[in-house]
């Protein structure tokens, strides 16, 4: 057994005194059992006692034991788990408080047989969480638990995590639930269970908190082909931030204006993404899951981009007539939007054509009425007393729809003049015998010629 006794008189606080035991390499449950003592005459203390756990030559870590007055020789245990092949090394540390004193330890020994007032922890096991996540490490124990024991999780660099949970099955065996909450790349460490009674101190292995972050693409989709109702990209989503592996590809596309928004998973690097609205701009992101809760990493950079627009629906409907005159015509038509149209861009033209002098004319205007509610368009400068042949053509970058013709005939007007020339007279004794020509435009049908 090994023995320190450190005496505090004439020390100033803060100093140290150590005390190392051998390394230990155990196959098996053990106990290592120490008698101690803290005192001065003074009644205040002179001094901390600290034990730590080192193990591999590793950091030497939080105490995982202290106790700064005892006035007596006590009795503590030490229930330390860490198994073969790793091995471990204890220190018994004392800081002095600058009070005079003493602070002893005598009979350290290392038993073959498990502790008995201190229960012992099974192997501890690494866990792996997605950033964000909860991370619960599950200590197991063999040995029993009291209300007056303290539980904790106890990292090395990093925060320690307090009790969750405990479930006891029996005398013999509990099992203690520690999380780390919503646990960041900062809390990724070593973690050990530790349990502290009234007879000393129980410590686990260390076990790894291995943190990962879900995985985000470094660039956009890449566009290969463009529909009126269809986008074909490449995922472009081998270069990523985060951690793999990746077992789970997602597109993601919304319109860049409004809310409407939909998720497709995806098997491969390429997808056609269908049922789109001709003429839209979405913008199409790529999600990524690594295995786990919490997996899906964020929507990657976003493509920006637009579809064609498509050939119109059909052409205006229900072409009906406002108002004729003698010179002008007045037309109407049913209001349509982009449904329709299929498109943002497009035009509305009138085409009419008559008959003047013998030959066909043909005609088109552009109609800028197309919003609204009550669509309509006058043609002028018509020859009076004609038919003419009216239609509504829809036009778009895609293709064309033309409604229905309507045959529509202009007023009659009022004729133009005989024409001088042709007036010839015969002359007899009580009459004179008059005939002319019809006037160059009758504009209608001529009732009544006045001399």
């Amino acid at each position: 057994g090994s023995f320190m006794l450190v005496n505090t008189s004439g020390r100033f606080a803060g100093q140290k005194a150590h005390l190392l035991l051998p390394h230990l390499k155990e196959n098996d449950t053990h106990c290592i059992d120490f008698h101690y003592y803290v005192s001065s005459k003074s009644g205040s203390s002179p001094g901390t006692l600290n034990i730590y756990v080192k193990v591999n030559d590793g950091p030497i870590g939080n105490p995982i034991w202290n106790t700064s007055i005892t006035a007596t020789w006590n009795r503590a245990e030490l229930a330390i788990s860490t198994f073969w092949p790793n091995f471990y090394q204890v220190v018994f540390e004392v800081v002095t408080s600058g009070h005079p004193g003493y602070v002893a330890i005598d009979e350290v020994k290392v038993l073959g047989h498990p502790c008995t007032k201190t229960p012992h922890f099974l192997r501890l096991q690494s866990v792996e969480v997605n950033a964000g996540q909860f991370a619960t490490f599950q200590c197991t124990a063999n040995g029993g638990t009291d209300s007056g024991d303290r539980l904790w999780l106890q990292g090395i660099y990093v925060r320690d995590a307090p009790l969750k949970d405990i479930k006891v099955f029996n005398f013999r065996r509990f099992v203690a639930l520690f999380s780390v909450v919503n646990a960041t790349k900062r809390d990724a460490g070593n973690y050990r269970c530790m349990i502290r009674t009234e007879g000393g101190v129980g410590v686990s292995n260390y076990a790894e908190l291995i943190v990962k972050e879900p995985p985000v693409p470094i660039a956009p989709p890449q566009l290969s082909s463009v529909g009126a109702t269809y986008l074909w990209i490449q995922l472009n989503a081998n270069s990523i931030n985060g951690d793999g592996p990746i077992i789970q590809r997602e597109v993601e596309y919304r319109t860049s204006s409004g809310s409407w928004y939909d998720i497709q998973p995806v098997d491969s690097t390429s997808y056609k993404i269908g049922h789109l609205d001709p003429d839209t701009e979405y913008e199409i992101s790529v999600l990524l899951t690594r295995p786990g809760e919490g997996g899906t990493g964020s929507p990657g950079p976003a493509l920006k981009t637009r579809t064609k627009c498509a050939d119109p629906m059909r052409g205006p409907r229900k072409l009906e007539v406002v108002e004729i005159k003698s010179r002008q015509i007045t037309i109407c038509w049913e209001p349509f939007g982009y449904n329709v149209t299929r498109c943002h861009r497009y035009n509305l033209t009138v085409h009419y054509r008559y008959q003047a002098g013998g030959q066909e004319q043909v005609r088109e205007e552009v109609s800028w009425d197309t919003e609204s509610p009550h669509p309509q368009h006058t043609i002028t400068n018509l020859s009076p007393y004609t038919n003419v042949s009216i239609k509504l053509v829809l036009m778009n970058p895609e293709g064309r729809k033309e409604s229905q013709e309507l045959v529509v005939q202009t007023d009659e007007d009022v004729p133009s003049a005989v024409p001088l020339e042709s007036i010839q007279g015969s002359t007899f004794e009580e009459k004179i015998f008059l005939q002319w020509r019809e006037p160059a435009q009758t504009y209608g049908v001529i009732t009544l010629y006045e001399v």
